[in-house]
Order: structure tokens, then C-alpha cells, then sequence
């Protein structure tokens, strides 16, 4: 499974677009890959059919999208006719057919829990978060029983952007446009260089003063 940091593998894959090398199709672009247990099943429908329902929230953050799962391309495409009752017609990304479990088992997809009718284990609901230079950004897996919650997925790439350009992290619960945090290793005299709007200190019982919140970003 890959760690956060490593570089994605460039696989050969057939989807519901025709084949695919995966470095190519992200080409510049942020992606976000997210695997599925299976075609026609109830809590997958809801989500890619969610996923479909917000794809210009992801295209607006510059993020293509790609799903997974170890069905075929002819299952995916019988799929998608249910899966577009519920987004007023349309589904505009890719998904990939995995039917030897190849790309999850290098991708540490399987969730050994959940199987199919011949007893191979199914895929998680993994989420992978992946940026321009094919390096992974964020994962969370899921197993097969437990539906995404893509308003999270949404949140969490916006800190992915901001802490990629800015001198900040973002705290519990947070979402764009509240006060994000100066990372420790600004040091005091450089703050005004990188925050000119100034920040919001809080001072806390040890007199440590690393409690620094900002909305200068």
C-alpha cells in the first residue's frame, strides 16, 4: 500500500472511457481515485451518484476524478444506467475495471472482511488524494460497510491546496474561509513577512506561544 509521499504507480487500465495510462490521464491536473466493493450494490450507487452530483465542486478545485472497483467495463456501463436515475441523467467521470484485483492489491484496496460470491474479498472504500507531481496527498480507507462522506473529501482537499501555498495548517473542523493556523516553524519576527495582515495569538497556561491563528491567506 502506499505511504503518503510516494509516487502512485503508473498503471495500464481499462475504464468505461477506454484504456488509460494513470500518469497520463492526471497529466497536471490533482486527481482523487476511489475504489468501490462492487457494481449494483446500495451504498455504492448513493455515492458515486453523490460523487457525480458535486463533480463541479471537484472540477472548480482542479480535481478529475476516477472510481474503481473489480467489475468489468460491460458491468460499469449497466452500472452507470442505474447510477444516472439519481444525478438528473448525467455521469461524467471514468471508472476503472479491475476484475483480477491487480490495481488493489498494489493498491492496498482489499478489505479482507467483505467477499464476494466466489469468497474473494471485495474493495474498501479507499480514498486516495493525489497531486500533479503523482505523489500521494491524502488516503482514507473505508471498509465495504461504511459509505464516504464526500462533503469531507471537499474540506480536506481545500487544507490540501491552502497548506501547499501557505505557511499554515488547518485545524479541528475546519473549512475555507475560517482562521487556519501559523505552522511552528515561522518564527515570531518572521511573521509579519508572511501573514502582513497580521494574526490572533492565544495565550495558554505553559506561556508556550504556538497558538497562532490567521485569516491572512
Amino acid at each position: 500500500m502506499p505511504n503518503l509521499g510516494d509516487v502512485l504507480p503508473n498503471f495500464k487500465a481499462n475504464t468505461t472511457i477506454g484504456e488509460i495510462q494513470f500518469h497520463e490521464w492526471i497529466g497536471e491536473s490533482w486527481a482523487i481515485l476511489f475504489s468501490h466493493p462492487a457494481d449494483f450494490t446500495p451504498v455504492c450507487t448513493t455515492e458515486l451518484s453523490q460523487a457525480e452530483q458535486l463533480a463541479h465542486e471537484f472540477n472548480k478545485r482542479g480535481v478529475k476524478m476516477i472510481a474503481l472497483s473489480c467489475d468489468s467495463v460491460e458491468s460499469h456501463n449497466n452500472w452507470i444506467c442505474d447510477i444516472k436515475k439519481y444525478t438528473n441523467g448525467s455521469f461524467s467521470y471514468p471508472i476503472i475495471a479491475d476484475p483480477k484485483r491487480e490495481i488493489a492489491v498494489s493498491l492496498g484496496m482489499l478489505d479482507p472482511d467483505e467477499k464476494d460470491k466466489q469468497g474473494m474479498p471485495l474493495t474498501c472504500r479507499a480514498v486516495f488524494v493525489i497531486g500533479p507531481d503523482k505523489k500521494l496527498k491524502l488516503s482514507i480507507l473505508y471498509p465495504a460497510t461504511t459509505g464516504r462522506n464526500f462533503n469531507e473529501i471537499l474540506r480536506a482537499i481545500d487544507s490540501l491546496h491552502l497548506t501547499v501555498a501557505k505557511k499554515v495548517a488547518t485545524p479541528v473542523n475546519w473549512v475555507f474561509g475560517d482562521e487556519a493556523m501559523v505552522i511552528p516553524t515561522i518564527k515570531p519576527e518572521e511573521v509579519s513577512t508572511y501573514f502582513p495582515n497580521g494574526i490572533r495569538q492565544d495565550e495558554v497556561p505553559s506561556g508556550k506561544g504556538y497558538m497562532r491563528f490567521t485569516t491572512d491567506y
